[in-house]
């Protein structure tokens, strides 16, 4: 979570197990896990935690994160950070439809759709 602060901006808020009365449900090594975390910036937020199934965590490609930015250079300032460590899928290139996409895989194997069209009417 720290990592996408870094890329995307916005307020991160952690709530450790420990500060919770669920910690005394919970074995001594889950003290320090995240409850929740939640990394909130405008008009999105993206919530976490180390809470996970029986079965542990399960990666797989069945979500992308698709995020619609505000300017053209908030778009690339933001894939060039994501993309570090990471794998860039799609360049960032103008689509059919005229806007600007780009897709890239981050440094955990998450997806994100970066999006943005500009808001400039044509006559």
């Amino acid at each position: 979570m720290m990592f996408y602060q870094k890329c995307l901006g916005g307020k991160l808020v952690f709530q450790e197990i420990g500060k919770t009365p669920l910690v005394k449900q919970m074995p001594a090594k889950m003290k320090k896990t995240i409850l929740h975390a939640s990394l909130t910036k405008k008009d999105f937020m993206i919530m976490a935690t180390d809470m996970v199934g029986d079965d542990g965590l399960l990666k797989g490609n069945s979500i992308s994160i698709a995020l619609n930015c505000d300017t053209e250079k908030e778009l690339r300032s933001i894939y060039e950070k994501l993309s570090k460590g990471g794998k860039r899928k799609h360049i960032i290139e103008k689509t059919f439809f005229g806007s600007l996409l780009g897709d890239l895989a981050d440094r955990y194997g998450n997806t994100w759709l970066l999006y943005y069209k500009s808001k400039t009417k044509k006559t």
